[in-house]
Formats: C-alpha cells, sequence, structure tokens
C-alpha cells in the first residue's frame, strides 16, 4: 500500500497508473514495493524521520518516447513525479520528494554523451551523465579539454548545472556554461532552446541565445518541464596550471581576505572560483572532532590552536589557481602576492609544500576539472551517521558582509550545539558563503536543533538582506517566501507559469516552493 496518498489518487488508481508505466518501460524498471530499492531513494542526509521525504514508487525511463508516455498516464491519472538525474546529491538534500504519494521520474538510465566537440569545446549530454563519466570520456578519447565539476564526482552535469550549481575552475558558473537544452513539457510537447529550434541548426552548443525571449532560464530550479538534453561550454586545457593556497591566523582576517579578492576577481586575475575556507571544513576533510575534543559539543578555542598547529592550517585557507603561459602566470602572481600577501601573517603554499595532504590534494584535482569523492570525508567528522545540509547564502564581496554573515551563523550554530564549517566562494561580483550544518542523523535532537537552527538562520538572513541560492527540500516553502517583493510577485508569477504549463501539477509540486493550484492552499 503506497504511502499518504493525495487526496484525489485512490489506492486503486496509484496501483493502475504504475502498471501502466510498467509496460512503458518494463518491469525490471519501475520499484513499487517498500523495501531496500524504494527506500534507496530516500535522502540519507535529512534532518527529518526518515519517513517524511519518501516516494510511494519510482520508473526509469531510458528516451524522451518513454518519458511522453508516462507523462500521459501521470495526466490521466494524475499522479505527481519527482524528476531527478542521477539522484547524487551532497549538501542540498537527496533524490526523495516532497511528499509521498509521488513517482520519483529516475533518468538514471540516460547517461549517453551524445558528442564532445573538441573544435569548440562543448558536450552534449544527457542527465544521467555523471562527472566521472565525462570525464573518463574525454580521458579516453584523449581530447585537451577540461570539465568543470561539483565535489562530488558522482552528481550529474545536467542536474547540476539545472540547480545554479558552481565549480572551480574558470567555467565555475554552471548556468552561465550551459549552451542549449531539449525539454519536455507537461503535456509531453518536446521543444528545444535557443538555436536548437531552428530545424538544421549548426549552432545549437556554440550560441546561447535564439530568436525571442530566452527560456532556458524557467527549467532551472523549477517543476515547468523535464530537461533531456543540455550543452555544457568545456574549458580547453591551458598551456600551464599554478594552484596555490594561503593560510591566515585570525578570525578578524577574513575581513581583508575579502577586500583583497574583490579587485582581484572583477578584474578576473583570478579566473576561477576563490574560496576562503573556514579551519574545520579543513579539518573535517582529515580527521574528527572527536580527535581534539568531546565528540557531541563545538570545539573550544585551545582545541582550535592545536588542530592551526597539526595540520599547518590558519582559521582562513583561501584557495585559487592561475591558468595560462608560465610568464604570463608569474606576472599574474606577483600582483596576487601583493594584494594577498599583505595581510600580517599571511603563508604561502603550493604543490611542493602539501604532499600527501588531502585538503589540498582534492582542491587542486577540483580547480583542474578532475572530479573526486573527498569531501564526503566531512561526514566523519560527528560520531554515529553523519549528514550535513548547507545554508547558502548570496552576498556582495565585502568585508563586512562576509564578517557579519560569519558571526552570525557562528553564534547561532554554537548555541544550538554546532560547529561552524564553512568557506566563502566568490564567483565574480557576487559570494557564496556555505555553512556545512553539520550533524548525526541518528540522534533525534540533533536533527531537531538542526532544523531549529536552519530555521533561524534563514530568518535572520533574509532580515539581514541576504537570501539563499539553494536549499534542501525541508526549507524550500520558507526560503521562498523571503523572496517576497511587492507582495510576492515574482511566486505569484511562478505559480502562473505553473498553472499553464502544468495544469494538473504533475511534475515535481512544491519544488522550490512552486505549488500546483489545486495544492496552493494546503502548502503555501
Amino acid at each position: 500500500m503506497p504511502q499518504a496518498l493525495p487526496t484525489w489518487l485512490t489506492p486503486q488508481q496509484f496501483f493502475q497508473a504504475v502498471e501502466e508505466m510498467r509496460a512503458v518501460v518494463g518491469k525490471e524498471w519501475v520499484v513499487s514495493e517498500d523495501g531496500p530499492a524504494l527506500r534507496s531513494y530516500r535522502d540519507a542526509f535529512s534532518p527529518e524521520d526518515d519517513d517524511v521525504f519518501l516516494p510511494s514508487a519510482a520508473v526509469a525511463p531510458d528516451g524522451v518516447e518513454q518519458i511522453q508516455k508516462i507523462l500521459k498516464i501521470a495526466n490521466d491519472y494524475r499522479v505527481p513525479l519527482w524528476t531527478i538525474s542521477s539522484g547524487k546529491n551532497f549538501a542540498y538534500g537527496g533524490p526523495a520528494p516532497r511528499k509521498a504519494g509521488h513517482v520519483v521520474l529516475d533518468l538514471k538510465r540516460m547517461n549517453r554523451i551524445l558528442e564532445v566537440n573538441e573544435e569548440f569545446g562543448y558536450a552534449l549530454v544527457e542527465p544521467g551523465v555523471t562527472y566521472f563519466q565525462l570525464y573518463e570520456y574525454i580521458q579516453k578519447k584523449g581530447y585537451k579539454l577540461w570539465i568543470d565539476c561539483a565535489a562530488p564526482g558522482w552528481g550529474s552535469v545536467l542536474g547540476n548545472t539545472l540547480e545554479h550549481g558552481v565549480g572551480y575552475t574558470p567555467y565555475g558558473d554552471h548556468y552561465m556554461m550551459h549552451c542549449g537544452m531539449e525539454v519536455v513539457l507537461a503535456d509531453g510537447t518536446l521543444l528545444r532552446t535557443g538555436q536548437g529550434s531552428l530545424p538544421g541548426t549548426q549552432c545549437w552548443q556554440l550560441f546561447q541565445y535564439g530568436f525571442g525571449p530566452v527560456l532556458d532560464g524557467i527549467f532551472t530550479q523549477s517543476n515547468f518541464g523535464i530537461v533531456t538534453k543540455m550543452g555544457i561550454w568545456l574549458m580547453p586545457e591551458p598551456p600551464g596550471y599554478m594552484p596555490f593556497m594561503i593560510t591566515y591566523e585570525r578570525e578578524e582576517d577574513l575581513h581583508a581576505i575579502t577586500e583583497a579578492v574583490r579587485p582581484l576577481k572583477v578584474n578576473m586575475l583570478i579566473p576561477n572560483g576563490a574560496f576562503t575556507v573556514g579551519l574545520l571544513w579543513e579539518a573535517s576533510i582529515k580527521t574528527t572532532r572527536a580527535q581534539y575534543g568531546d565528540p557531541k559539543k563545538p570545539l573550544p578555542e585551545s582545541a582550535m590552536k592545536k588542530i592551526m598547529a597539526d595540520h599547518k592550517l590558519g582559521m582562513w585557507n583561501f584557495y585559487a589557481a592561475l591558468y595560462g603561459p608560465k610568464p604570463m602566470m608569474d606576472n599574474t602572481f606577483k600582483v596576487v602576492r601583493d594584494a594577498l600577501g599583505a595581510i600580517p601573517g599571511a603563508k604561502f603554499y603550493f604543490d611542493e609544500d602539501r604532499k600527501g595532504d588531502p585538503s589540498w590534494d582534492y582542491r587542486v584535482k577540483l580547480m583542474r576539472g578532475i572530479p573526486n569523492m573527498t569531501e564526503f570525508n566531512m561526514s566523519n567528522w560527528v560520531p554515529g551517521a553523519g549528514a550535513h545540509v548547507d545554508f547558502s547564502p548570496i552576498s556582495p564581496t565585502r568585508g563586512d558582509d562576509a564578517m557579519r554573515q560569519y558571526q552570525m551563523i557562528k553564534t547561532r550554530a554554537n548555541e544550538h550545539g554546532f560547529d561552524y564549517i564553512g568557506e566563502f566562494a566568490v564567483g565574480w561580483r557576487d559570494m557564496h558563503h556555505v555553512f556545512s550544518l553539520t550533524f548525526d542523523r541518528s540522534d533525534a535532537d540533533e536533527r531537531r536543533r538542526a532544523r531549529e537552527l536552519f530555521n533561524v538562520l534563514i530568518d535572520e538572513a533574509a532580515q539581514a538582506g541576504y537570501g539563499e541560492y539553494r536549499t534542501h527540500l525541508a526549507f524550500m516553502d520558507k526560503i521562498a517566501g523571503t523572496y517576497n517583493w511587492n507582495d510576492g510577485a515574482l511566486w505569484k508569477l511562478h505559480h502562473r507559469l505553473k498553472d499553464a504549463l502544468d495544469p494538473n501539477g504533475i511534475l515535481a509540486p512544491g519544488k522550490m516552493g512552486i505549488w500546483p493550484q489545486h495544492m496552493r492552499e494546503e502548502n503555501v
């Protein structure tokens, strides 16, 4: 018996819909019985109980035609679908849907790399293609191209881009580097965006725009359609690569670091994502809290100092890289060194200085587009079932904003019994502040405190003018509610689009706080 079906759907209708989907994809590609296979779709890091986000079935199509047939069935019975690419998230929730009674539409079988073009530097991929898969394909072919990957390399290239994910090379803004989508709408209509709407196009992956309104963005972080193909630009392999790290000893150095980084980024002297990483983020990659203090309490200042000494780390650890011919990198590095080295206590490190250091090694790989899974070590920081969920407010790249966010989040985290584990990522003019709220999932009290902390942070960040760019299922409605300028005009438009494109509300109802009309009063 499926759990908590929508009020308009009887068990008999649900089972009939699932049987019809099984006839479309084959019985081995549908899971509808409660058990390990279905529960593998839950979020392993959720701050909620296991059964809060759990599907009632899952179906895995192998192409556009099967998706269109499944959509017809879903519309006939009004069965809600929750679309995932590979389902391999790390910090913002797993493949679980917003509510029970949903069928996960799992696109993992659509994992074909349709094209990699070395001349122009792009790839055309399906949703199930992972960073590992694309990297290994390029290496096997011998193409002189780099990908830009998220920290966990098992994730979907397409999925991360649609969620506004970021990376570590000069191509780190993944949505900015996408070019051309193929989308199936809720009624089964198939369309292509940009130049892809021109029959016989020669430029689908070369030019992001077509003729008329640019629609690509409405299919990111939304439930307006199912993206089945996407182009992504790849970085030509540069003639040189110079990664470096700078450690800083004092908490208050964050202000000076941020002020120094801003002109370097705006003027593109540092071309890639520049990360100012907190001490415990670095430490959690290679050690545990229990090695330095009470495993159930935030670490005291004395433990912080010992970690710094043991691992040659600072309270803040800045990572960036330069790319290009060596003379050009050497000249640019003089400017970078003068700016960031002027802060008292700054210590520079290069590859020869940190051999065998896992936190250095994985950053060096990421900044040259080599996917890996090292960041999963963070889950070992706390005892028990280590889990985390990220709180990620955006701010200007200013020292005052960095310090304000840091002090706010650290204070509230400590009050709720958690460490501050965070980093600041400067893309161009903006700054992503990623606070990794790490907790023991097996401890009900820690889950409760984690939820309480997250909700407090949403409110305080919004009051200070900082909005989150991405979040876990549990907090989507609350964060959507903070984007409420002019009486929530933006979300009212989102709902009008939802009603027009998906009148039966079958595609991921509630994703990013966007609900279909018949569920709106209940959830918004």
